[in-house]
């Protein structure tokens, strides 16, 4: 029984690694992006930096989850939870951003639509 309970701290162990250097992989491959598209100035660059960190974020939070299984102390359980808590609530604020940049974004090409149905009516 030792062997197998071994087993699962050495594989949540590795896990949690593993998944918090893809989520720190993300970040970084999404910030020198962000930065190449700012300077070319592309109008998706808020939008794409802001999904990005979502998705490097719940990798992130695979981690926090996979470290619950590991805890011996009801103090680490009170950190890792608030943890958690944080990188939910940062989870919700970038999701939000990511709402608003699209209804943003719908609204440009709306008034882009607009603006070339102007143009054809004064065109005929």
């Amino acid at each position: 029984m030792d062997f197998l309970h071994t087993l699962l701290y050495t594989a949540v162990d590795y896990s949690i690694i593993i998944f918090e250097i893809i989520g720190v992989a993300i970040l970084i491959v999404v910030g020198l992006s962000s930065v190449y598209k700012s300077i070319r100035q592309n109008p998706n660059t808020r939008l794409d930096l802001a999904k990005g960190m979502a998705l490097a974020l719940e990798f992130k939070l695979i981690s926090e989850i996979l470290r619950t299984i590991i805890i011996t102390d009801f103090s680490e359980l009170i950190l890792v939870a608030g943890i958690v808590a944080l990188r939910m609530a940062l989870a919700l604020l970038i999701h939000w951003e990511i709402k608003n940049e699209i209804l943003h974004h719908q609204g440009d090409l709306q008034n882009i639509k607009e603006d070339i149905k102007k143009a054809e009516d004064q065109e005929k």
